[in-house]
């Protein structure tokens, strides 16, 4: 009698398609938003977005749509093509400022979308549903950089890969902090920087934190979720989260995992996270970065010694 066959476990396919919902109207950064969509703030020389753009593409991820809103026309129009202005850097001979500006062109397979109502995060997403398909998809926020140094997103896919269900992005945060993101109830130990998760929800007071552990703006989602968020109902705030709709499906039986990362994020929605962005990536800039650095040194030594007074 023959042996039988081992069993082989499924090879799921990796996520193909990203998903950035950019539909927000950026009250915090008021004025500035007026007329310029909070997503395209520049972070020193480059919008926020195109660093959410690229990280999706350094992953594969080179089928992209954009969901926007009323009055946001100017990020398709950032990622088109600029015949003028790159007509005019051909003439000056400044090659290395013309590639910076034909980059955002060259990024990826771009496609955009409306979300005519502010109803949160799972309307937007859901929007995606024809885009997406039957297929595992990456959902990245447009104000949550992840320093290109450091991998999250990466492997994130390869834990869906292999897991299957849904995957988010995952920080330890201290006190009131977990009050401003969403909380997670871990179903076991980290174990190579990944969690599993018995459930989740959204911006819970300190008290009602179910661990330290805080979602940040980087999912990867079964096709399922949208079934999930047809069946969710808006929340507390008036809107159509996604964290309940995670939660729906994780109580469907849907694995939940997260991935711990420990790397370097800049949360650009924020004012204070967003100039402290622009500091960090302006001292690091390849060709303002020692001339910033200098002058930074200078000016912290004056707050220093006058006490916050310019003399």
């Amino acid at each position: 009698m023959s042996n039988p066959e081992p069993q082989r476990t499924a090879t799921r396919a990796r996520a193909r398609k990203a998903v950035i919902p950019a539909a927000g109207l950026g009250t915090r950064f008021a004025p500035a938003t007026k007329a310029v969509p909070k997503e395209l703030l520049p972070v020193v020389d480059v919008p926020a977005l195109e660093f959410i753009v690229a990280e999706a593409a350094r992953e594969g991820l080179d089928d992209v749509l954009i969901i926007t809103a009323r009055g946001k026309d100017a990020i398709e129009a950032h990622f088109d093509a600029a015949p003028d202005v790159e007509n005019a850097l051909e003439k000056k001979g400044d090659a290395g400022r013309l590639a910076r500006v034909r980059r955002s062109t060259d990024l990826a397979r771009l496609h955009y979308t409306r979300q005519r109502e502010a109803r949160g995060l799972g309307d937007a997403v859901a929007h995606a549903e024809g885009f997406a398909g039957n297929e595992p998809f990456a959902v990245l926020l447009g104000d949550d950089i992840i320093d290109e140094r450091d991998v999250l997103l990466g492997k994130m896919l390869d834990v869906q890969a292999e897991k299957g269900g849904i995957v988010v992005g995952l920080i330890e945060v201290e006190g009131r902090a977990i009050s401003l993101y969403g909380s997670i109830k871990p179903a076991g130990e980290v174990v190579d920087g990944v969690i599993p998760i018995e459930t989740l929800i959204e911006k819970p007071k300190p008290e009602e934190a179910l661990s330290n552990l805080a979602v940040i703006g980087r999912y990867v989602l079964p096709p399922e979720i949208f079934g999930a968020l047809r069946r969710t109902e808006l929340g507390k705030r008036g809107e159509l989260e996604l964290t309940d709709a995670m939660r729906t499906l994780g109580q469907d039986g849907v694995p939940i995992h997260g991935v711990v990362f420990s790397g370097r994020r800049y949360d650009t929605g924020d004012r204070q996270d967003y100039l402290r962005a622009v500091v960090r990536l302006a001292v690091e800039h390849p060709e303002l970065g020692d001339d910033f650095s200098t002058w930074l040194v200078d000016f912290v030594r004056t707050i220093e010694a006058t006490g916050g007074t310019d003399q």
